[in-house]
């Protein structure tokens, strides 16, 4: 009988603090779940899409700083990223399209390195080699402003040990050979691996 008066009164206890008891529920839960979110290691997965010159300093940049803040970084290089994984990096640039890109000169006095040079794009598509000389161009201003080179920022995101997958499929598609890439990819897989990647990444991009 004691049983079932102590069962009845701790019935009417929860029936009467329903509310506090709701109440202090929600504040742990939600202190937990702040707690969890503070504690966990930052997450970046970014899927690489693009292999020009201009696209491989954001890839390289962003993941090699998430890197040395302690982030864990994953690339998954796909279609024409892939190109930035190749032993022989040989990355081009085109102004052809690129209205936003400007052409200024690396070389001569401060006032003429400070002209934007618009070349309309019948000029640039009408001269064979300008494609090259674009890309020659913004590999000296790069080098005189002693930014990193692709090929340093990619070194730094290998020991950095950043996450680098190759997508078997546009391998497959493009004809290419493994002994083309470098020895540090670190899977060659697919899209399921980049999705089950991103799913639980703190940051996704798109590059």
């Amino acid at each position: 009988m004691s049983d079932t008066n102590d069962l009845f009164t701790g019935n009417e206890f929860l029936e009467k603090n329903r509310d506090i008891l709701d109440q202090w529920f929600d504040q742990r839960f939600a202190q937990s779940v702040a707690d969890y979110e503070q504690n966990k290691e930052p997450e970046l997965s970014i899927m690489v899409t693009k292999g020009t010159l201009d696209w491989a300093y954001p890839t390289f940049i962003i993941a090699s700083t998430a890197a040395a803040l302690g982030w864990k970084v994953t690339l998954f290089f796909t279609f024409y990223g892939l190109k930035l994984l190749l032993k022989d990096l040989d990355l081009k640039i085109s102004a052809l399209g690129n209205p936003a890109m400007p052409m200024k000169m690396p070389f001569g006095p401060d006032w003429f390195q400070s002209v934007n040079w618009n070349i309309p794009n019948l000029v640039q598509a009408g001269i064979p080699g300008f494609e090259s000389l674009a890309t020659n161009l913004m590999k000296q201003t790069i080098s005189s402003h002693g930014v990193a080179s692709v090929e340093e920022l990619r070194e730094i995101c290998i020991e950095s040990e950043v996450n680098m997958i190759a997508c078997q499929m546009t391998v497959d598609l493009f004809g290419m050979k493994k002994g083309e890439f470098i020895d540090e990819i670190s899977e060659w897989a697919g899209a399921a691996t980049f999705l089950d990647n991103a799913r639980t990444s703190t940051v996704n991009l798109y590059i």
